[in-house]
């Protein structure tokens, strides 16, 4: 387990004391480590790998593993590549204690030049001086500067027999996808909590130190999925703990506040308990919890409550001990996701203020006071019901509905009213007497009674001189159903498309009340110059009709109706009728008698 480092003298770090020394004793890394244990098997070994993940998931250590694997030969010095090194012969033990001379390690982040990767350029070319390969690890490989890519790409694509690069790098997306493409890509991932969990436990057994399992979580929270960060923390809880560490111990060490107030922090906060808040604030900060700590750990609090309300199996997480877990598991069935969620909004708000306050703790303070106040504020759906709930007074104290004389349906008629009316009108809220009250809004009423038929809306548009509209609503404009506040028409092949939202325009514009303008697919009547002109044929035709028009007609041919007026009084009906066939044909009727 151990690496071959132990034979130094003096202390030794435990992330360095027990750093992995085959495939073996990697952990949480198995997809990675069946596929190089099949590739080894079956002689497939890539030229060129590249491990990728975040901090402390052993990709130098992947790295090294795999150049005592391609180099080991065994105890007897008769083995080949194998993904079990042994770690006792030369090659092995060297490649541990980084003195191998053809397994060579370099640090991108201080040499990014193209100088730099020209020296593994020229040395590429002489084969190994005692291994069976000559292997370039190159560490935080993103780090190369884009000529010194360029510059390794021949190389890298087609390298000598003898030669393997191992690249490791924690920012994949900075690496120039000509050098992914000549790779072997392995992705490392975080390790679970439970993995982590148990090598912890492994590691301090093996130091003989007792720690306790909370302790542990704790220790297993922070590290945030990186062993390394794991274990060296646990290095620390050793040393703080002097040989037995408690989870208070481990709390305190890292600054953090306990997780259990935390916890009530929090639900005083759900309840709107404001004083209760602020004294529990100002407790955890007498005890040295800090504050920007606190309000981190009530939004982490605040994200894990709302995934067990989604996901109620995520709160079997093994960093969380069974009294958090039963909380979290009631203040999620408890809180509704509207609260949860406004929240997190405002804490990620406030973690801001604090960060950048002259006094995080007042800043943290301010911060809970407005937490607690909204933490119970109705959604939006509840307070409509409420108001709509209520009716609305009258002066002299009381309620319509229960007035003396026995008015006792006059609010809810009004409050039908209201739910019919057309688009426009609202409900307003206002404060008198007992509390809140609702009561219909009468500017939209009183603007829309002015227009109960549809032709008094034309005559609003020929008011306002606006002459294009006004073709349009006459030539182009079927009309299919009408109230005040809302008009529904049917288009014709010549409709502007626009029309609709034009015509709500001009109406709000000139009525201040807003007006719903739909358009149907059938049911439209004639439009306006449709039905003026049938108006005018029937004119015409009745016209025609009449004796004297017919005797008029039968001397001029060539003559034609050009209009017909119906405002004057009509002569016709005072005259005698005249029968065509009893005038003369060279009757004149201009001619004197």
């Amino acid at each position: 387990m151990s690496d071959a480092a132990d034979s130094q003298q003096g202390y030794q770090v435990l992330a360095r004391k027990y750093r992995p020394a085959t495939f073996v004793d990697l952990v949480g890394q198995a997809a990675m480590v069946r596929t190089l244990k099949n590739a080894f098997q079956a002689d497939r070994i890539a030229h060129a790998f590249i491990m990728t993940g975040v901090r402390g998931v052993g990709k130098t250590t992947t790295a090294r593993i795999i150049a005592k694997g391609m180099n080991c030969v065994g105890p007897d010095g008769t083995g080949g590549p194998t993904i079990e090194p042994c770690g006792l012969c030369e090659p092995c033990i060297a490649i541990a204690e980084g003195r191998h001379v053809d397994v060579m390690e370099m640090d991108a982040a201080s040499r990014t030049g193209v100088g730099d990767i020209r020296e593994i350029i020229d040395s590429v070319h002489y084969s190994a001086t005692s291994a069976r390969y000559k292997i370039y690890i190159i560490d935080e490989v993103h780090m190369l500067s884009t000529n010194a890519f360029n510059a390794l790409l021949k190389t890298l694509e087609e390298p000598p027999e003898h030669v393997k690069f191992i690249f490791a790098t924690t920012e994949i997306r900075k690496s120039p996808v000509t050098v992914l493409s000549r790779c072997q890509r392995f992705d490392l991932r975080r390790i679970e909590p439970e993995d982590t969990i148990a090598h912890l436990r492994h590691l301090a057994t093996l130091e003989k130190v007792e720690i306790s399992d909370d302790a542990l979580a704790l220790i297993t929270r922070a590290a945030e999925g990186s062993m390394r960060d794991g274990i060296s923390l646990l290095d620390q809880a050793i040393a703080h703990g002097a040989g037995e560490t408690s989870v208070d111990q481990v709390r305190a060490m890292l600054g953090l506040a306990d997780r259990g107030r935390v916890l009530d922090l929090f639900d005083l906060i759900m309840k709107g308990d404001a004083a209760g808040a602020l004294a529990e604030l100002s407790g955890q900060y007498a005890d040295g919890a800090d504050p920007m700590a606190v309000l981190r750990d009530l939004a982490e609090i605040t994200h894990w409550t709302s995934v067990i309300k989604i996901t109620p199996e995520a709160a079997d997480d093994p960093t969380v001990t069974p009294d958090e877990r039963a909380r979290g598991t009631d203040m999620a069935t408890r809180l509704p996701m509207r609260a949860l969620t406004r929240m997190w909004q405002m804490l990620l708000k406030s973690l801001e203020e604090v960060a950048h306050a002259p006094n995080a703790m007042m800043a943290a303070e301010m911060a809970v006071i407005r937490l607690t106040h909204v933490a119970e504020l109705p959604n939006p759906e509840d307070l409509v019901r409420k108001l709509l709930e209520t009716p609305p007074t009258v002066p002299g104290g009381g309620t319509q509905g229960n007035a003396p004389g026995g008015g006792s349906t006059q609010a809810q008629g009004q409050m039908q009213t209201q739910a019919t009316q057309p688009q426009g009108a609202g409900v307003s809220a206002i404060a008198g007497g007992g509390g809140v009250t609702a009561q219909a809004e009468p500017a939209p009423n009183a603007a829309l009674a002015r227009f109960a038929r549809f032709e008094q809306v034309v005559d609003l548009i020929r008011a306002n001189r606006d002459m294009q509209l006004l073709v349009e609503i006459e030539d182009n404009f079927r009309l299919v159903k009408y109230a005040p506040g809302r008009i529904e028409f049917q288009m014709t092949e010549k409709t502007a498309r626009d029309l609709p939202s034009r015509l709500a325009s001009r109406l709000q514009s000139w009525t201040g009340v807003r007006w719903g303008v739909t358009v149907v697919s059938e049911g439209g009547a004639e439009t306006i110059a449709e039905q003026r002109d049938a108006h005018r044929n029937d004119l015409q035709a009745q016209a025609l009709a009449h004796p004297l028009v017919q005797a008029v007609l039968k001397h001029f041919p060539n003559a034609e109706i050009r209009e017909v007026k119906t405002d004057l009084e009509d002569p016709i009906d005072n005259v005698v009728p005249i029968d065509p066939d009893d005038v003369d044909d060279d009757w004149d009727p201009f001619e004197d008698d």
